[in-house]
C-alpha cells in the first residue's frame, strides 16, 4: 500500500492528536499500574517495575538507531503493528501480572520472589515497548517538523494524565486500565484516519472490544483476580473473618476507600492491657475498620454511651485531658476519628478537627450507617471542621486552644511487611511542630502520639529529636526542660506532652500516676533521674545485633554466659526484697533496651550531647524538616553495603532499599543500551558525527534534569495540595503541557538558536534556583486557600520553568534532523528516555540525604551543564562525507 503521507510537511490534524493521545495512554499506563501495585501490593514495588519497564524506550532507541534503514522502508506497518499491539498488550500483560504471586515479605528467604519480580517487570515491560515502538518511528519520520510533534507529544501526555485523576471516580483501581484503553484506541483510530486506512480503523476497533471483553470477562471464566491483594496488606485479614462486612467502598484520586465491620475488630491504639482487668464493662462491637488503598484499618469507633465512656482513658491520647479541663482542642487530623472522640467525650467545649483527605469527610458526612454508628460526629454542634490539612491550618490562624492532638496521623511506626516507600510526612515535620506549639494557649498543651513497634527504635527518635527542635524554635532558646513529659508503651506507642510555660510538679505527679496506673514506662518528665552509664553498651549491641561477624546478638536477651536473671547493661542488679522504685525518687529502673534508650535519647536531647549518640546509633535519626519530611531512609548511606547480605532484618527499609536497587540497575541498564548503538556502529555510523560526546552528555542533562525537577517539585506540591496522587497529577499535567507550548513556541528560534538558546539555560537555572529556597513559603500559604484555587496556583507556580523547560529537547532534535545526523537523532531520543529513568530514582536518595531544594538545584545544575554542550549538537557534519544510511 502507498501512503502519500509526509509526516514532515503539514501532517493532519487527526496525526497530532493521535500522537497526543497514543503518548497520553502511555501516561495513564503508568499511573494505572502504580494505583494497581499501591492496591495490591506495594507502591514502592509499582516504581521499581515501572522504571525498569520504561527502559522500552530505551531499547526501542538503541534497535531503531542500528536498523534505521529497515524502519525507514518498513515505517507504516511498523505503527501499524505496535498500535494494534498495544492496548491488547496492556490487558492481557496487567491480567498476567495479577496472578504471578509476587509476595515482597518473602523477597529475601524465597528464590522464586526475585524471578517473579522480574516477570512483573518483563510482563508490564511489553505494552510499553510497543508505545515506545510507535513514538519511535513517528519521531523518526517527522524529524524535520519535530517541534509540533513534541508539542503534540507532551501536551497529550499532561492532558491524559489529568483525564486519568478524573476516572479515578469512575473505575475502581482493578478497572482503571480502562482508561488508558480508551485512550489508545481514540489515538489509534485517529491515526488509521489520517492514513486514510479503513482497514485499520476496523482493526484496531475489533482489537480494543476483545481486550476490553478479555479484562471483564476472563477473570469471571477462568476465576483469576482482576486485582490480586497481598495476604499482607490490611484489608486482606478482615475480608479473611467469617463475619466481616464492607459497609462502604468509594475510589477517588484521594484513595479506594473500604470500610469493613467484623466483631473481630478490635482497633484499640496504645490501649493499656489494665483496660480489660479495671473495666466493669468493656465495649462490644465499638470498632468499624476503615481502609485505604487495603492499608489499615483506621479505627472508627462508635458513639460509646455514658457508662462506657471510662474506656476513654486507657487511652495514650487521653493524657492533656488530665490536666485540662473543658478545653478548646484542635486535633489535626480527623483520620477515623478516635481522637476527635476522645476530645468530647472528655469534656471538650470546642472541637476543631482538620482532615486533608475530602473522600474521609465525604464517608462520614454521607454514609448513613457511618453517621449511626458514629452518633454523626462530624455534624455535633461542639465540632468546627477544617477541609484541609491541620498543620496548614494552625500555621495561618489566630484562634489559640487549650489542646492541640495529632495522634497516630499517617505514623510510620507501625511496621509494614512491604517496607516503607519514602513519602513525605509533612504533618510531623520542625515547621509543622512550632505551628502546633505557638496555637497553644499560656499553658496549653500539645499531644503527640506515635506508633512505636520498631526494635530497634527509629521513628520515635526522629519525633524526639524534631519536637524538641521546635520547641527551642517557639521558646526562643530558653530551658525546656521543664516542657516536656514523655510516655511510652514498649512495641505499642509513645506519646509526647509539650506544655507551654512548662509542667508543674502537681501536674508531673498526676501524669505519673496516670502512667503508673496504665502500666507504661515514662520515658521523660522535669526532674527524672538518668544513669548514662549504659549508653555505650546499648548503642554497641544495637550496632551488633546487625553487623556483628558471630552470631547476631539480641540485646533483648541475657548473654550465654551470663545468668538468665542478670539484667541489661548498665542496670544494678537489685537485692532481694527491695523496692523497684529507687531510693532518690527515680522511676522503676526498665529492663528494655529501647526505653533505656530512650531516656538517655531524652538526657541528651535536653541537657546537650545527642549528636554525638545519633553519630554513634546503628540508623539515621535526624529530624524531620519540610525539606526533609522522612519517616524513612534509616540506613545510613556508608552502611548500605554492609546491610546488602541482611536484608532481613530491615524489612521496613525496602522501600529505600529499592531505591538504591533501582538506581544501579537503572544505571546498567542505561550505559548498555546507550552505548549499543555506538559499539555496533561506529564505523559506518558514528565515527562521521563530530560532536559525540557533547550531544550525549547534552540529552543526558536533559533526561535528568528535566524529571529530577518533575519529581522533585510533586514532593514540594504536596504541602499545598496533601495528597501524593493528586499532586502527581498536578504536577506532570502542568509540567507536560507547558512544556508542550514552550516546546510549539521554540520553533520561532530556531533560525538563531546559537544566541536564544543560553539565555534560555541561564534563565532556567535561575528559576529553578530560586524555587528551591523559595517554593515552600508559597506552597504553605496556598494550601490554605479552596482546592480548586490551590491546584490553579499550583499551575501558575510552574508554568515559568516548565515552559522554558520545553525548548531544549526539540530544538536539539530539530536540528540533528535539519543537519542530516538521522543516527544521532534516534541515538540522543534514548539517551533522553534512559537517564530520565535514573533521574527518577535518584530523586529520593537526594531527598533524604540531602533534603528537598538539593533535588532542585540538582535540576537546576543539570541544564547549566547542558548550556556548553548545547553547540555540540549544532556542529555539521564533515562536507564530502555524508552519514550512513
Amino acid at each position: 500500500m502507498t501512503v502519500a503521507v509526509d509526516l514532515d510537511h503539514r501532517p493532519s490534524l487527526a496525526f497530532y492528536l493521535s500522537v497526543g493521545l497514543v503518548a497520553g495512554s502511555i501516561i495513564a499506563l503508568q499511573i494505572g499500574i502504580m494505583r494497581v501495585f499501591s492496591v495490591g501490593s506495594w507502591a514502592h514495588f509499582g516504581s521499581l517495575v515501572v522504571s525498569l519497564a520504561m527502559f522500552g524506550f530505551g531499547l526501542t532507541s538503541a534497535v531503531m538507531c542500528v536498523g534505521k534503514s529497515w524502519f525507514e522502508r518498513h515505517w507504516v506497518g511498523a505503527i501499524k503493528g505496535a498500535l494494534l499491539a498495544f492496548g491488547p498488550l496492556m490487558v492481557v500483560c496487567n491480567l498476567a501480572a495479577q496472578q504471578v504471586p509476587f509476595n515482597a515479605i518473602f523477597l529475601i528467604s524465597d528464590p522464586m520472589q526475585k524471578w517473579r519480580l522480574f516477570a512483573n517487570f518483563v510482563l508490564y515491560f511489553l505494552p510499553f515497548l510497543a508505545g515506545a515502538l510507535y513514538l519511535g518511528v513517528v519521531f523518526l519520520k517527522a524529524q524535520k517538523t519535530f517541534n509540533r510533534v513534541y508539542f503534540a507529544d507532551l501536551v497529550g501526555s499532561g492532558l491524559c494524565g489529568l483525564a486519568v485523576l478524573l476516572a479515578m471516580y469512575w473505575w475502581r483501581p482493578s478497572d482503571l486500565i480502562m482508561a488508558p484503553l480508551l485512550l489508545w484506541l481514540a489515538g489509534g483510530i485517529l491515526w488509521f484516519v489520517a492514513m486514510g486506512d479503513r482497514r485499520g480503523i476496523a482493526a484496531i476497533v475489533g482489537v480494543a472490544i476483545l481486550a476490553a471483553g478479555a479484562h471483564y470477562v476472563a477473570p469471571q471464566v477462568l476465576g483469576i483476580p482482576k486485582l490480586a491483594v497481598s495476604d499482607y496488606k490490611g484489608v486482606s485479614y478482615v475480608r479473611k473473618f467469617p463475619d466481616n462486612k464492607r459497609t462502604y467502598e468509594r475510589t477517588s484520586p484521594f484513595g479506594y476507600l473500604e470500610v469493613y465491620s467484623s466483631s473481630y475488630l478490635h482497633f484499640a491504639p496504645g490501649l493499656s492491657d489494665n483496660a480489660a482487668f479495671n473495666l466493669p464493662k468493656m465495649p462490644s462491637n465499638a470498632y468499624l475498620g476503615l481502609y485505604i488503598d487495603s492499608e489499615g484499618p483506621s479505627g472508627i469507633i462508635k458513639d460509646l454511651p455514658a457508662d462506657e465512656t471510662a474506656y476513654f482513658k486507657y487511652l495514650p491520647m487521653y493524657y492533656p485531658y488530665l490536666l485540662k479541663k473543658d478545653p478548646t482542642t484542635f486535633v489535626v487530623q480527623f483520620g477515623g476519628g478516635i481522637s476527635t472522640a476522645v476530645a468530647l467525650k472528655s469534656g471538650s467545649e470546642k472541637v476543631t478537627v482538620a482532615e486533608g483527605n475530602p473522600a474521609v469527610l465525604s464517608a462520614f458526612r454521607e454514609d448513613k450507617h457511618l453517621r449511626d454508628f458514629t452518633g454523626d460526629i462530624l455534624n455535633n454542634p461542639k465540632i468546627n471542621v477544617i477541609d484541609y490539612d491541620g498543620r496548614l491550618y494552625v500555621a495561618h490562624t489566630k484562634n489559640r486552644y487549650d489542646v492541640v492532638d495529632l495522634s497516630l496521623a499517617d505514623s510510620a511506626g507501625l511496621s509494614s511487611p512491604g517496607g516503607f516507600s519514602i513519602v513525605e510526612k509533612y504533618s510531623y515535620t520542625r515547621e509543622a511542630m512550632s505551628a502546633y506549639m505557638r496555637a497553644l494557649k499560656p499553658d496549653g498543651v500539645l499531644s503527640v502520639t506515635l506508633w512505636n513497634k520498631e526494635e530497634p527504635p527509629k521513628s520515635v527518635l526522629k519525633l524526639y529529636a524534631t519536637m524538641v527542635a521546635a520547641a527551642r524554635d517557639v521558646d526562643g532558646g530558653k530551658d525546656i526542660a521543664n516542657e516536656f513529659y514523655v510516655v511510652s508503651a514498649y512495641l505499642s506507642t509513645t506519646t509526647v506532652l509539650y506544655k507551654r510555660n512548662g509542667f508543674t510538679p502537681e501536674e508531673i505527679a498526676k501524669l505519673n500516676a496516670q502512667t503508673k496506673a496504665l502500666s507504661f514506662d515514662e520515658i521523660y518528665y522535669p526532674g527524672i533521674k538518668v544513669d548514662t552509664a549504659a549508653l555505650p553498651q546499648i548503642l554497641a549491641d544495637y550496632r551488633n545485633q546487625f553487623f556483628f561477624t558471630g552470631q547476631p546478638p539480641d540485646p533483648t536477651a541475657p548473654s550465654e554466659s551470663e545468668p538468665n536473671d542478670k539484667p541489661p547493661p548498665g542496670v544494678t542488679e537489685a537485692a532481694p526484697g527491695t523496692a523497684e522504685t529507687q531510693a532518690d525518687g527515680a522511676p522503676p529502673v526498665p529492663k528494655i533496651p529501647a526505653t533505656v534508650l530512650g531516656r538517655l535519647a531524652w538526657h541528651y536531647l535536653i541537657d546537650g550531647g545527642w549528636q554525638k549518640v545519633a553519630n554513634e546509633y546503628v540508623f539515621d535519626t535526624r529530624m524531620l524538616t519540610n525539606h526533609q519530611p522522612y519517616f524513612a531512609a534509616y540506613i545510613k548511606v556508608p552502611d548500605l553495603l554492609k546491610f546488602s547480605d541482611r536484608l532481613e532484618l530491615v524489612q521496613d527499609e525496602w522501600g529505600y532499599l529499592l531505591v538504591w536497587a533501582t538506581l544501579g540497575i537503572a544505571t546498567v541498564f542505561a550505559l548498555t543500551l546507550v552505548l549499543f548503538p555506538v559499539i555496533f556502529g561506529w564505523r559506518t555510523i558514528f565515527s562521521r558525527y563530530p560532536g559525540k560526546f557533547g550531544t550525549m552528555i547534552y540529552f543526558l542533562c536533559l533526561g535528568l534534569g528535566y524529571i529530577i525537577v518533575e519529581v522533585g517539585m510533586i514532593s514540594h506540591f504536596i504541602l499545598a495540595l496533601s495528597n501524593a496522587t493528586v499532586s502527581a497529577s498536578v504536577l506532570i499535567t502542568g509540567m507536560l503541557v507547558f512544556s508542550g507550548i514552550g516546546s510549539f513556541y521554540a520553533e520561532r528560534f530556531l533560525d538563531r538558536t546559537r544566541t536564544f538558546m543560553p539565555k534560555v539555560f541561564l534563565a532556567i537555572f535561575v528559576i529553578l534556583a530560586v524555587y528551591a529556597f523559595t517554593i515552600d513559603y508559597a506552597l504553605d500559604w496556598i494550601g490554605t486557600l479552596p482546592y480548586a484555587l490551590r491546584i490553579v496556583l499550583c499551575l501558575a507556580i510552574i508554568f515559568p520553568p516548565a515552559f522554558l523547560m520545553g525548548f531544549p529537547m526539540p530544538t536539539a532534535m530539530t536540528m540533528l534532523g535539519r543537519l542530516g545526523k538521522d543516527h544521532m537523532f534516534l541515538w540522543a531520543w534514548g539517551i533522553n528516555g534512559c537517564f530520565s529513568v535514573i533521574g527518577a530514582a535518584l530523586v529520593p536518595i537526594v531527598a533524604t540525604s540531602f533534603g528537598l531544594p538539593a533535588v532542585v538545584l540538582v535540576g537546576a545544575v543539570a541544564y547549566l551543564i547542558a548550556l556548553p554542550t548545547f553547540f555540540s549538537v549544532l556542529m555539521p557534519l564533515q562536507s564530502g562525507r555524508p552519514a550512513a544510511a
